[in-house]
């Protein structure tokens, strides 16, 4: 009987995957819009070196980053870094689907050579636009600037935790106050599930 895990492809080694080229989903992007293709295996240091440095020259005023499949966290991330450092950033998220091509060739000696398997594949997709200037608001997935008040801990405390965690220093842990006490949470089934 043949194993149904991954459908059966454990006999098969990828060797091959290519992206179907789509353009991107937003309107009346200037010719010069810097795109950032966020991939699996990208650092995300090296992407951001580049698109900070960019985003804060005066020329460049929008950037896109995009990302697929494994990718989409990173991507996100490195958004939310950008938003961090450069400031002021207006969003606008779109999802959709991206159509990949993966060859796969049999691990069997019995199969002739050039037997390959090729897999479409319809994957999950996120493509971000963040701009120094103002965007329509009725767009959907349009995020405004975000205000930094409130939110972070301020510059100093973030600084002086990351150099206690480098030093291998931990927080120190919170005793429970003496107002909390010990208290214990029980829960019981529902009556019907006890007969």
């Amino acid at each position: 009987m043949q194993s149904t895990r991954n459908g059966g492809l454990e006999k098969f080694k990828k060797i091959g995957k290519t992206e179907e080229e789509s353009p991107l989903p937003f309107p009346e992007l200037p010719p010069d819009v810097v795109e950032m293709k966020v991939k699996e295996g990208s650092k995300i240091r090296n992407l951001m070196c580049f698109a900070v440095s960019r985003m804060e020259g005066e020329s460049t005023r929008q950037i896109v980053f995009s990302g697929s499949g494994r990718a989409v966290t990173k991507t996100i991330t490195c958004v939310e870094i950008m938003k961090r450092k450069v400031g002021g950033l207006h969003q606008v998220t779109k999802l959709r689907y991206q159509s990949l091509r993966e060859v796969w060739e049999s691990r069997e000696q019995r199969e002739p050579k050039g037997e390959n398997l090729t897999v479409h594949k319809n994957v999950p997709s996120i493509c971000i636009l963040l701009s120094k200037d103002p965007l329509d608001p009725q767009q959907h997935g349009y995020q405004p600037p975000e205000s930094l008040t409130g939110l972070w801990t301020p510059e100093e405390d973030f600084i002086e935790e990351a150099s206690l965690s480098l030093r291998g220093a931990k927080r120190p842990l919170l005793s429970p106050s003496p107002e909390s006490g010990s208290k214990r949470l029980s829960v019981e089934p529902p009556q019907h599930l006890v007969d």
